[in-house]
């Protein structure tokens, strides 16, 4: 069946890993080290896929700017202690696999950094899968359209024939700013209803859906 998308561009966190919880757990944790009132998990969450810098500027905003050095510090130390902990979604790398198998081109737009994406690509196993990826350290943070145009020009790939697929608006915005069409899941950071608000080519509510629709309609 010929295809209806050529690039494929997935966020990480929430979307590929299930890491949400422990990016919520560490921004809050980081915030009592510090002594300060910490976000509720509704408010951490909210913040997942954007840049570091940008995220926690958002879960707390009234952290003098003097401080967010010691919060950055305190967020990647609570982090870390988990990262060898999480794990891909189930069925992630089946489905990776696949996709490459049947010839389409991946790509990861991400608000983790560099360092942090390439931890997490060899880690999961999924490394070798991926043709290329934009991090928040290297562009601006998602909605900014910046990771999906650079993507595009290096696969030389229209707006027609990329799809974004992410778990929070900022993906969704990202991808309506870039002028792709978007896909949302909604078993990552930010809930279903906010997810419908931006209109998204289709909603799955997990990896086998997910899966699924992208080999039969993708």
């Amino acid at each position: 069946m010929a295809k209806r998308f050529d690039l494929l561009v997935f966020d990480w966190d929430g979307t590929l890993m299930d890491s949400a919880a422990a990016i919520v757990a560490a921004i809050q944790a980081a915030c009592r080290d510090l002594d300060i009132v910490q976000p509720s998990e509704e408010q951490a969450r909210h913040v997942i896929g954007l840049g570091l810098s940008d995220a926690l500027r958002h879960a707390v905003p009234d952290l003098p700017e003097a401080r967010y050095p010691q919060m950055v510090e305190r967020y990647r130390h609570h982090y870390l202690s988990r990262d060898h902990e999480l794990t891909l979604f189930a069925g992630a790398e089946a489905m990776i696999a696949e996709l490459a198998e049947a010839g389409f081109m991946l790509a990861v737009a991400t608000g983790k950094s560099r360092l942090g994406l390439d931890r997490a690509l060899k880690v999961s196993g999924l490394q070798g899968y991926f043709h290329d990826s934009r991090c928040a350290d290297e562009c601006h943070s998602k909605p900014h359209p910046q990771m999906l145009e650079e993507l595009m020009g290096v696969f030389g790939t229209p707006t027609a024939r990329t799809v974004m697929i992410g778990d929070t608006t900022h993906d969704l915005l990202m991808a309506s700013n870039a002028g792709v069409d978007a896909l949302a899941v909604t078993y990552g950071a930010h809930p279903p209803e906010a997810l419908a608000g931006h209109a998204p080519l289709a909603t799955l509510h997990n990896i086998p859906e997910l899966h699924s629709w992208l080999m039969r309609h993708a």
